[in-house]
């Protein structure tokens, strides 16, 4: 099995990447390797289905979604292989820098570990199976609706999900009681003041749930919006009153989560999947924000890296544009005549004389042109005519063209004193730097190993279980045939 070095490539939100680099080729991996591993970036393996699964994700921006076994989606799962690789190089480089203990960091991991352990606790345990039996439908039918009000499905459902919900705020409310019973629980309310705001340490105490301290920093964005959010909704409110039910809510979640540990539901494999997940992807997140911050470029380096790269930043004028094309300058003289004398429009003018491949068929109409990108005398012509103006003929080598501008679309970012033009430049410079960054890391720090025969076989097994399932599609009494056939039949007068 080959080993290739890939080009480190990014669109994904925690990549990074653009450039280019040569494959080297390396010996094959050991038997530690799993069948779906198809790289490794140092101890970190990418499997086949994780690339899979992130080609089928909206996460993933930029990227199409090809169909199964096509050669598109081939390619499109290296792009995706190449950016994965990108965020492994990124992790792992900020785990060797100590990142992983960042305070910030190590809080977030807690609140995305505590919300989810308490949403499990509550769905699983505190909420749990809610009959709701046909004696009860019926009363509340009676009780209810009005006289010879007939009682559907869809109404009995509707009944069913009202006494469900009803019957869930009730067993949650004695639930939530339940949760405190037994447990000293200590308020600090000078410690979630708002006129303290500023000055507060993340560190200061703002409840005691047992031995179990929830801090500023742990609940100071939920109680902010909290308060922020009541006062907004009416002006009345007290913001002191919102920020106290808000620091309930985040009491009771807590002592779901334990409650949840207590339980073996923090040993859930989907729990630990999406755990291990979000540490890996706001680790990487949280080192490329720092990295951005590092790299801010001065107004000296932004400028002259928008000269060096201007041509690339800016987008040129752009001109949608319909032509007739004739043999003779003659020939598009006097057409040119008859046009501006209203005897003819350019649409008629092309469908009836111009000799271009498919004028009949699209009028004449070329679609859009960047300056610059032309023939020199047909785009000197086509830039000085003003919207709805007849220009030519000019001679190209495939003839005499008439030409008229239909729309026109302004160039941008071309002047580096413009703000839109500074913001992308800047935007387009702090990438540059930290895909250089990430290259630098491939070559000199981790190891990145891509077995190409792993992804090969892999990829034609789903290529042939694609085709298995087409043939199976076309036998008799398959349920496509039947579904065609049932649309067929719709489709017929």
């Amino acid at each position: 099995m080959k080993k290739i070095m890939l080009a480190v490539l990014t669109v994904l939100p925690i990549a990074l990447g653009g450039a280019s680099a040569a494959v080297a080729v390396a010996e094959e991996p050991g038997a530690a390797v799993a069948s779906d591993v198809i790289a490794k970036v140092g101890d970190q393996a990418i499997t086949f289905n994780q690339i899979n699964t992130m080609l089928n994700s909206s996460a993933v921006v930029g990227i199409s979604v090809p169909a199964l076994g096509t050669p598109e989606r081939d390619t499109a799962r290296i792009v995706v292989l190449d950016k994965v690789i990108s965020a492994n190089l990124l992790y792992l480089d900020a785990k060797r820098q100590g990142l992983d203990k960042d305070p910030t960091y190590q809080r977030e991991l807690r609140q995305f570990a505590t919300g989810m352990l308490a949403g499990q606790y509550l769905r699983q345990v505190m909420a749990g199976e809610i009959p709701v039996s046909e004696e009860e439908v019926q009363t509340f039918f009676k009780e209810t609706m009005v006289p010879d009000t007939e009682m559907t499905e869809d109404l009995h459902t509707q009944i069913e999900a009202t006494l469900r919900k009803r019957k869930l705020h009730k067993r949650l409310a004695a639930q939530r009681e339940a949760l405190r019973q037994g447990i000293g629980i200590d308020l600090y309310p000078g410690n979630m003041d708002r006129a303290g705001d500023d000055a507060r340490a993340d560190e200061a105490p703002v409840a005691k749930i047992g031995d179990d301290v929830i801090t500023w920093g742990d609940v100071k964005v939920t109680l902010i919006a909290a308060g922020k959010g009541a006062t907004a909704m009416n002006p009345q409110a007290v913001e002191a009153d919102a920020r106290l039910a808000a620091l309930q809510k985040a009491i009771d979640k807590r002592l779901m989560a334990q409650k949840a540990r207590e339980t073996g539901l923090d040993k859930d494999p989907v729990y630990q999947a999406r755990l291990k997940e979000f540490r890996k992807t706001r680790l990487v997140n949280l080192h490329r924000e720092n990295l951005a911050r590092e790299r801010e470029p001065s107004n000296e380096q932004l400028k002259a890296y928008y000269e060096a790269n201007r041509n690339a930043i800016m987008q040129v004028e752009m001109r949608k544009t319909q032509e007739v094309l004739l043999k003779t300058r003659e020939e598009a003289e006097a057409l040119k005549a008859r046009v501006e004398s209203g005897e003819l429009t350019m649409y008629q003018a092309a469908a009836d004389y111009s000799i271009a491949p498919g004028a009949k068929q699209q009028l004449g109409e070329v679609g859009w042109v960047a300056q610059g990108r032309a023939q020199p005398t047909i785009d000197e012509v086509i830039f000085k005519l003003a919207p709805g103006e007849i220009g030519g003929p000019v001679e190209s080598t495939e003839g005499w063209h008439l030409f008229r501008v239909l729309d026109v679309k302004e160039a941008k970012f071309d002047d580096f004193e413009d703000g839109q033009t500074r913001k992308l430049a800047r935007r387009r410079y702090i990438h540059d730097q930290l895909d250089a960054y990430v290259i630098d890391l491939r070559k000199n720090d981790f190891t990145v190993e891509v077995y190409e025969d792993n992804m090969v076989r892999l990829a034609q097994q789903e290529a042939d279980m694609v085709g298995k399932l087409a043939e199976k599609a076309k036998q008799p009494g398959s349920k496509t045939e039947q579904h065609i056939e049932e649309y067929q039949k719709l489709m017929k007068p």
